[in-house]
């Protein structure tokens, strides 16, 4: 499995210092961040990836389909366009969709559910337009509130289904899927259905910091067992990379390259079967 850097996980780093990491530590693609494209421009940010060489596996992020008023979601809607419009524009097809937590002051998780189904409705043939597939991304139930009210694999593919899955697909991300107890056959119906668009790594490790957000480790530094991880997406028909994105501030701290460094030796050590 090749493996790509996603640039969250060397946060302080600029596109241009990231790719030049990669190409150093022969790293042959990269996941790239909206507020990193951004802040240099779309073009700038496909020529800086096009002239490296680097494949763009995805783009972060989409989503927050939750909005509790109409306005709420009509600024989300134009968001979600505007991201699709970047991810085709820095060459990847794939938009991960971060969905949204509960609107202010709800309870109702059916109904913010039933938003997400919704949302993605709207923007999926506006995406498909451009080329750009929509990975919906299950977060761990503790992120249910803030940040996603799809919490397994099995709700996310239960509304991806609705669509063509050259449109609407999902992202099996190890740190938030690993502890479900249907994971083998959720992996297996996405594979069946053609639905793994995006397949992301990083570690469970303990014990969580006071902002669960900042929870994630380096690959073998936790709870995770990678060498599964990687016989279910692949046994289900996954071909592409191993995207590693870390959320760890003292990850952030360190040294991007040494950063990158360690990112390149436990991806290899699963690779050999063991992450020790």
């Amino acid at each position: 499995m090749k493996l790509s850097l996603n640039q969250a996980t060397v946060k302080r780093l600029t596109l241009a210092e990231a790719a030049d990491g990669c190409v150093r530590h022969g790293i042959p693609a990269i996941g790239l961040w909206r507020d990193r494209v951004q802040e240099i421009g779309i073009e700038a940010a496909a020529k800086i990836v096009r002239v490296s060489g680097l494949e763009v596996t995805s783009l972060c992020r989409g989503g927050f389909l939750t909005a509790g008023t109409a306005v709420e979601r009509a600024a989300a809607l134009a968001d979600n366009k505007q991201a699709v419009l970047e991810a085709a524009g820095v060459g990847t097809d794939v938009l991960i969709l971060v969905v949204g937590g509960l609107p202010a002051n709800s309870r109702d998780l059916p109904a913010a559910r039933a938003a997400v189904a919704d949302g993605i409705a709207e923007l999926a043939p506006f995406a498909a337009e451009h080329g750009v597939k929509l990975a919906i991304e299950p977060l761990h139930p503790m992120f249910c509130a803030d940040r996603a009210v799809v919490s397994t694999l099995g709700q996310a593919l239960d509304i991806a289904e609705d669509f063509p899955a050259d449109q609407v697909g999902v992202v099996v991300d190890t740190y938030h899927v690993w502890w479900d107890p249907q994971l083998e056959e959720s992996i297996a119906r996405a594979g069946r259905e053609n639905r793994i668009h995006s397949y992301q790594e990083c570690d469970w490790i303990l014990p969580l910091p006071a902002d669960v957000l900042l929870g994630r480790g380096h690959v073998g530094d936790g709870h995770i067992d990678f060498v599964r991880m990687r016989t279910l997406v692949t046994e289900a028909g996954w071909r592409g990379c191993a995207e590693v994105e870390i959320f760890n501030q003292e990850i952030w701290d360190a040294d991007g390259d040494r950063t990158i460094a360690t990112v390149r030796a436990r991806h290899e050590a699963v690779g050999a079967g063991s992450v020790s």
